[in-house]
């Protein structure tokens, strides 16, 4: 069965962007002039995935609007000669079919997908992380050929440095070909020295359907959450489990270093921003002197 739709879990309180997060999901911080989640959309729709479920909760209603049509503010940019914008503008409710469903607390990983086995009807789907953009990568694209061709989850991973590792979910691996290393366990935070490997879990998965009943045969942990991590060391021990490594760049928005990063990196790819851009922060970087 082909992948056809992406699940992207978007439940979370942003705790760490606090206090800018108190009223604006994380998923809506902008970089440059987009949302977040918009990013992580286009990654799906890149991939071919344009049948979207968001999984969201009480205080993410402005995703929804964000996806939705906005008549009155169409008209008036219509009405007003800005065509450029009100394309652009188009374009997002346009791009993908995207669905809703509200996770009543967030209760880790694990519940949120969980939320969505009666929209994927028993096929294999994508799983994305809300917060995380990896600008003009086809990793889902790999983890997706990888999946049709094992027939297996897949799960995204890469190398973190070992100080690192213990904020991620490390994975125990055996080497497969290159890039591909197949999945003999996963350990979530490891304590410091008791990481398999420095190959971290990041991004996104493909699942396979079975990954439901073995969310049904996780227990919650200490804090009361359902994690994924649990579930596929349950996968592992059975159909099994891959791990596609990537090498390129990656911005995590929920960390603030990430966040800016990001915005600086895009903004110079834009045709728009990039020349000015880069002039004012050579300008900067002679201010300050940074080049020193």
């Amino acid at each position: 069965m082909k992948v056809t739709k992406a699940v992207i879990p978007a439940a979370g309180l942003g705790t760490r962007f606090l206090p800018a997060t108190k009223a604006l999901p994380k998923e809506m911080l902008p970089v440059v002039d987009r949302p977040t989640i918009q990013y992580v959309v286009e990654t799906a729709v890149r991939a071919g995935l344009t049948d979207v479920l968001l999984v969201s909760g009480r205080s993410k209603r402005s995703i929804e609007n964000h996806f939705d049509r906005s008549f009155e503010l169409e008209y008036r940019l219509e009405q007003a000669g800005k065509y450029d914008e009100l394309k652009e503008l188009r374009e997002i409710s346009d791009m993908a079919q995207v669905h809703f469903v509200r996770q009543p607390e967030p209760l880790g990983l694990g519940s949120a997908v969980a939320m969505a086995e009666a929209h994927v009807q028993g096929h294999p789907f994508a799983v994305l992380l809300g917060d995380e953009i990896l600008p003009g990568a086809n990793l889902l694209r790999e983890m997706i050929e990888a999946h049709e061709r094992l027939g297996t989850s897949v799960v995204a991973v890469m190398e973190v440095p070992a100080a690192d590792i213990h904020l991620y979910g490390a994975v125990d691996p055996e080497p497969v070909d290159d890039g591909l290393v197949r999945v003999k366990g996963i350990v979530e935070k490891p304590a410091p020295g008791e990481a398999p490997s420095n190959l971290a879990v990041i991004f996104g998965y493909v699942l396979t359907p079975d990954v439901f009943d073995a969310l049904r045969r996780t227990p919650p942990d200490a804090k009361g959450e359902i994690q994924l991590t649990y579930a596929l060391n349950l996968l592992a021990e059975g159909p099994g489990v891959h791990a596609r490594i990537f090498e390129g760049a990656r911005f995590d928005i929920g960390n603030k270093l990430d966040y800016l990063r990001a915005t600086v990196e895009l903004a110079l790819d834009r045709e728009d921003l990039g020349e000015p851009f880069r002039e004012f922060l050579r300008d900067l970087a002679r201010r300050r002197d940074l080049l020193a």
